[in-house]
């Protein structure tokens, strides 16, 4: 165990080292787009309206938090990843090194998280300043564990890309689905009963439940928490499919 986390941490510190010097241009780049979905849609045209209990503010803001997560975890693993493996073919000698596929996946999963992270809490920072949002320890470890899904969906989505364009094509019809339909933007209440079927198959819907409900001071939705938890487990083990088909 140790030496799988040891050498996910020997792969993780490259990545690393490039974030140090990059972060200040990350953190801008990540947090422009929800900044922007804050102004246009918390201010502008859910102003005065309500959602439940709540104002529409307080209810976006959980999601835009959930959101950032997921576009900068997914991007944050895979986009460097999918440079690394297709134009410098860096990726090659990883394969090479006598490292496990879990320390493999571990270790390129590990700096979307981080990103993740960093641009959710900068983004909650600049939430708070709005919205008196409770943060608790299970809003931080549902954000953590959406961190990780997401990271996981952007490593299998490198893995199986065969060129660059395979990587935008996915996050438009994976990701931008998702970002609209998932219920960051609205509730689910009034949607067709077909239709809300086919979002709860989508794990950002369960990140927004768990994140909006803690930070609202809701029911905690342990159910969709568990499915978050199955969702990271179910890409952690297609990526490690994907490794090993990629190895032989």
């Amino acid at each position: 165990m140790l030496r799988i986390l040891w050498d996910s941490y020997s792969i993780w510190w490259a990545d690393l080292m490039i974030l140090k010097h990059l972060w200040q241009r990350f953190l801008i780049t990540s947090l422009m787009s929800p900044v922007l979905y804050l102004l246009a849609f918390g201010f502008g045209l859910g102003r005065g309206i309500r959602v439940g209990e709540v104002n529409y503010l307080e209810f976006v803001i959980p999601g835009l938090i959930a959101l950032t997560a997921m576009n900068t975890s997914f991007n944050g693993a895979g986009m460097k990843l999918n440079v690394d493996r297709l134009f410098y073919k860096a990726f090659d000698e990883i394969l090479m090194a006598p490292v496990s596929p879990v320390s493999v996946v571990l270790g390129k999963s590990l700096i979307g998280v981080l990103r993740g992270l960093i641009s959710s809490l900068a983004f909650l920072a600049i939430g708070l300043a709005f919205s008196p949002l409770r943060i608790s320890f299970l809003f931080i470890l549902s954000l953590l564990l959406s961190c990780f899904a997401f990271a996981f969906v952007g490593v299998l989505a490198a893995l199986l890309a065969q060129s660059h364009q395979d990587m935008s094509t996915f996050s438009r019809v994976v990701l931008m689905p998702m970002a609209f339909l998932g219920g960051t933007f609205f509730s689910l209440e009034h949607l067709p009963g077909w239709l809300r079927v086919t979002i709860y198959l989508m794990p950002l819907l369960h990140s927004n439940r768990c994140l909006r409900a803690e930070a609202l001071g809701q029911t905690f939705p342990w159910i969709s928490f568990l499915v978050l938890i199955a969702f990271g487990l179910v890409f952690f083990l297609a990526c490690l499919f994907a490794l090993r088909r990629m190895s032989t």
